[in-house]
């Protein structure tokens, strides 16, 4: 009996340091895992915090530690999956603390985007998603503009523009030209953009339209005829502006007045013009184009042509008056800086 008990005591003595081994294993073990199991969820921030239909925005979740070897799977949900929605899951990969994703707003409204992992959860802020941008209005600095002048328009979206700005397109009809579109840039309502319009004979309403994200919207104003008479004209060249030459032998001025942008209050009738260097010429036409004049050598000095700097041309002055139908008469317009070349004629 005693022997037998001896072999049975051993064996239970072999049997007791087996269990103590595995569970020392087992204990060890449980320390290896116990980091992930102490990360959690610390927060969920939102950026931006608005957005408006059609854009994305972006949040990020947060852990208390960083993910262990194998990361952390977060779980994603949106509390209002109509307003914005997000990836069911999120991976915050190993040694991070923190990750990104991105959330599309879908519809107007408001909705707070929650984070969970491993019994441990946190909600965003709320996210607010308005309505997409549409064009509002299309409005004038004035309801009227004397034809010649530039007025000044605004675009108004009814919420800020997108990334990338929204393009207004324009439209309009005579007596005005409008840029093709107007850019309103990203995160702003409103753009400007200039109106130029032509002389008129008499009160002319006119419409401008916008369009945008299929929508249109309109508006009219008056452009007026001036109430004063005034002179404008340009002088071109064969070649370039501000040039005229002498040709057959002296006798003609090669080179165009045009003073069709003169504006009056009523239909104008005669243009006076003079021009001239060591004689004036003076002539009446009745349209506003003056070309090719005939004048002979004594328009200009005797040679030799004058020191440098102006030692190919002389200098000459060009001036224009306007006539309308009602008696109107406008101020001189004057140009001292035409370029007149002799071209060899006149002895030059």
């Amino acid at each position: 009996m005693k022997h037998v008990s001896r072999h049975f005591l051993s064996s239970i003595t072999v049997s007791a340091a087996l269990l103590g081994l595995l569970s020392t294993a087992q204990c060890g073990g449980s320390t290896t895992t116990s980091p992930s199991s102490n990360t959690a969820v610390a927060s969920v921030t939102l950026t931006p915090a608005s957005v408006t239909v059609g854009a994305s925005g972006q949040g990020t979740v947060t852990l208390s530690a960083a993910a262990p070897a194998a990361g952390a799977t977060v779980t994603l949900a949106s509390s209002n999956a109509a307003v914005a929605t997000v990836p069911a899951t999120l991976n915050v990969p190993s040694g991070s603390s923190s990750a990104t994703f991105t959330i599309n707003a879908v519809g107007p409204g408001s909705a707070s985007i929650t984070a969970s992992m491993g019994g441990s959860s946190s909600q965003s802020p709320v996210l607010t998603v308005g309505a997409r941008a549409a064009l509002a209005a299309i409005t004038m600095a004035s309801t009227s503009v004397v034809g010649g002048d530039v007025l000044i328009g605004t675009a108004t979206l009814s919420a800020a523009a997108p990334a990338g700005g929204a393009v207004v397109t324009l439209s309009g009809s005579d007596p005005v030209t409008l840029p093709p579109s107007v850019t309103v840039l990203a995160g702003s309502t409103t753009a400007t953009f200039s109106a130029m319009t032509r002389p008129v004979g008499g009160m002319t309403s006119t419409t401008i339209t916008g369009s945008y994200a299929g929508g249109s919207v309109a508006v009219v104003f008056s452009v007026t005829p001036p109430t004063v008479a005034t002179a404008s004209f340009g002088v071109t060249g064969a070649t370039e502006s501000e040039t005229c030459a002498l040709s057959n032998s002296g006798n003609t001025l090669n080179c165009t007045f045009n003073g069709s942008t003169s504006t009056a209050p009523a239909p104008i009738v005669a243009w006076d013009w003079t021009y001239g260097v060591a004689t004036t010429v003076s002539q009446t036409t009745t349209g506003p184009v003056l070309s090719m004049p005939a004048v002979n050598c004594s328009l200009i000095p005797a040679p030799p042509l004058p020191a440098a700097p102006a030692d190919q041309w002389f200098t000459m002055t060009v001036t224009l008056r306007v006539h309308d139908s009602l008696g109107n008469v406008s101020a001189v317009a004057t140009n001292r800086i035409v370029r007149l070349f002799p071209d060899h004629n006149c002895g030059f």
